[in-house]
This record gives structure tokens, sequence and C-alpha cells, in this order.
């Protein structure tokens, strides 16, 4: 039978690793349609990739494409990163022992991701510059060290589980006193499992480097820290990618039937810029659903209202002929032929 396609599997010569490293790529359920060649995605990197990819992916297009309904959370492109050496990639710091070790290679591996591999992305793929990164376990150190870089080219960090066993209270003390107001413009989720009778020391580990976060940071930390009681070290990834994802993008999937004005919409994705430190208009398909319940109104004063709609669609995605078609429609329903006629040429074009 036909196969079901998820993604495809690249190689990149790493000139800061010296080596080639393999990533997988599962693309948007919109890229490949000509309608949506004017879209841009933000770009997600999970790390562990060789396990986390296929049950992440087949989340991420669930959580966001229209087949679903669903749109929670944008479209994205899902960049699996596959383990060449996962102890020395993920470990910020050098950690002594009796025999010898590959750790601390940490800041390298940074220094692959967003020198070259994320340039390569923006080269072959359309995506905008805002970039998610995902790990788990020692990947999810490593999240957690970048979060605190003062500078980075990602804007919000899932680290589920990090194993913060390396870094003793002196050594987290002294980076939360190096972090900088850089930091606290990022999204920051973290998620605990229960890992038993050692369950303690985990928790107090991750409970004390958030509080010490929100205790540095005068306002609301636009970050949150879970605790899963009923998960494990091994089982807590995937639930706790979904409610992470889902904080970082809290309100993005609004229903329309929750909005009554403009204004209303375009504060309310307003905050949610704010919260992200990026602009992320009202999504197309929302509004144009506004436009299209106002149209149709059996109350004849509400019809003139969806034009504010269709014009805000065009003002945020003036590439997207949908857009200009919907307001084409609506323009030739309220008599206005020759703005009609205007923009379905637009639609064209």
């Amino acid at each position: 039978g036909e196969q079901i396609v998820l993604g495809t599997k690249h190689t990149l010569r790493s000139t800061v690793l010296e080596e080639d490293r393999d990533y997988w790529i599962s693309l948007p359920e919109s890229y490949h349609d000509k309608r949506s060649s004017y879209k841009r995605y933000p770009v997600l990197i999970v790390l562990d990739g060789n396990v986390h990819f296929k049950p992440i992916a087949g989340m991420v297009n669930y959580m966001s494409a229209d087949t679903y309904r669903n749109q929670k959370i944008p479209e994205m492109i899902v960049v699996a990163i596959q383990n060449v050496d996962r102890r020395r990639d993920y470990t910020p710091d050098k950690i002594i022992t009796t025999r010898a070790n590959t750790s601390g290679g940490g800041g390298h591996f940074l220094q692959f991701l967003e020198d070259e591999l994320l340039p390569d992305l923006d080269q072959k793929y359309r995506t905008v510059p805002y970039r998610i990164l995902f790990g788990h376990s020692l990947g999810g150190l490593l999240a957690a060290h970048a979060y605190m870089k003062e500078k980075t080219l990602f804007n919000a960090f899932l680290a589920v589980d990090p194993s913060f066993g390396t870094w003793d209270s002196e050594t987290m003390d002294h980076k939360l006193d190096a972090i900088t107001d850089a930091s606290f413009k990022r999204f920051l989720y973290m998620a605990t499992a229960n890992w038993g009778k050692r369950n303690i020391r985990n928790r107090d580990r991750h409970v004390r480097f958030y509080e010490s976060l929100n205790s540095k940071y005068s306002g609301m930390l636009p970050g949150k820290l879970e605790y899963f009681e009923h998960e494990n070290h091994s089982s807590v990834p995937i639930i706790a990618f979904h409610n992470g994802i889902s904080a970082i993008f809290e309100g993005y999937g609004i229903s329309y039937r929750d909005i009554a004005a403009k204004e209303q919409l375009t504060e309310h994705f307003q905050e949610i810029s704010e919260r992200l430190s990026w602009d992320f208009p009202p999504p197309e398909h929302l509004v144009n659903q506004l436009g299209y319940a106002l149209l149709q109104s059996r109350n004849a004063e509400d019809r003139p209202k969806a034009l504010e709609f269709f014009l805000l669609n065009v003002e945020n995605f003036p590439k997207s002929p949908n857009a200009y078609d919907s307001l084409a429609e609506a323009y030739e329903t309220l008599g206005d032929t020759q703005k009609a006629i205007e923009n379905y040429k637009k639609k064209q074009q």
C-alpha cells in the first residue's frame, strides 16, 4: 500500500562539531498547499529526536492543523536532532569523574544549532525567527542553560524533567546570579516527574531553580512549573510537551464564539504577543470565521460589521489570496460591486 509520510531525513555537515549531523523534519499540513504559499512558520527544535520525533510531530500537527479544527497552537516546522553523543552535547559543564568522559560540550552543540542549523533551515524553508527548544532529561538541562544565556536565537523553552544533578546549590546560585533581563523576555516551561524515593531531591532542584527565577523578576514571570505525580522520568515527556506547548500559546485557540468585537480580538492577541515577546496576529482562519458569522447574520445591522474583520485579515496577511477573496465576497454581499471587483482582482495577483 501507499506510505503515510510523517517527515523527511536530512544531514548537515557541522564545522563546529566536526561531524555530520542528521535531523528529521515534519512540515505543517498547509506547507505544500498552493493557497498557503505565502505562509511562514515558527520552528520547533526537538532534542533526542530519534525518540521524540514521531509523537511530537503528530501532536503538533493535530493541535495546529485546520483539518481537526483544533488550532490551539500555530502550525510550525518540527525539526528533530538525532543523537551522536548526548552526554557530550547536552551537558553545558564539564563533569569530573574517576573515568574519562565526554561531558561539557553543550556550548558547542548550541553553537551548532544557532550558527549552522537554524540559518540552514531559514534558507531552505519558509520560517519565521520564532524558535522553541524542547529537551528532556539532559536535553532539559541544556534547554534550561540556553534559557539563561544573555544571547540566544530561541524564544521559548520546554525543559522536561531536566537533569540538574550536576548543578549543586553553589553552581546553580552562580548561574542564577549571572542571569539578565534578556532571559525574562523568553517563555520557560518546566515539568517535574515523580521519581519515587528520590522524588524530594528531584523536585527540590526544579522548584528551587524556578522560584529563584520568579524572585528575580519583578512582574509575572512568563513561564510555568508543573509537577506530574502519576508520571515517571520516562513517561512524562509527551504529556509534558502537550501541556508545555499549550502553556506557551495559552489563549491562541480562542473560539470565535467568545469574541464580541474586533477590539477585543486584537487586544487578546496583543496580550499573547507581549507575553511571548513576538508578534502573533489573530489567526487568519479565526478572523474569517468572525467575518462570515456577521456577514451571514439574520440581523441586517450586523452584516456591515463583517468588513472590519476581513479588512483586518488583508492588513495582517497581505499576500493571502483567501483574505482578498473573503473581503471581495463581503463587499459583493453588501452591494459594493466596484470594491468587490477590485478585491477579486487582487486575489489573482
